[in-house]
């Protein structure tokens, strides 16, 4: 069993929840972990697991226009807790490129890397929690 932990996250934002779901399970050799159409499901192969993400989430939404690329694809880190993790980033003089936000998923925020490359901090909803960690 693999947990989040151990995998690669990447988001990708999709039009089509379910389509994109069969793509890479049915082509490219992922299996299903999570499937929650048309708002989100993840898949793995490996230890990559690509958040697909749809217009509903919260992963959706652009970003600030500063941000660097202006893109909405980025690191996905699971963290225990948002709040937490914020207040040590912010103690430690991190610049946030985003607010927290809500979504049906759970809760997240936006940081840099010194590139620009952005990085999502993101605590699940409680129900999401166990999708988040394990592998069915």
């Amino acid at each position: 069993m693999t947990t989040a932990e151990e995998l690669a996250s990447v988001r990708y934002i999709v039009d089509d929840v379910q389509a994109a779901i069969d793509f890479y399970t049915t082509h490219l050799g992922f299996t299903l972990r999570t499937s929650a159409p048309p708002v989100f499901a993840d898949v793995t192969r490996g230890p990559l697991r690509l958040l697909l993400s749809g217009s509903a989430t919260s992963g959706a939404r652009a970003t600030p226009e500063d941000a660097a690329g202006a893109g909405r694809n980025r690191i996905h880190l699971v963290v225990d807790d948002l709040d937490s993790t914020v207040d040590q980033l912010r103690a430690a003089g991190l610049t946030f490129r985003s607010d927290v936000v809500s979504g049906p998923g759970g809760r997240q925020v936006l940081i840099a890397d010194p590139a620009g490359n952005l990085i999502e901090l993101f605590q699940p909803a409680k129900g999401w929690a166990a999708a988040a960690s394990t592998k069915p």
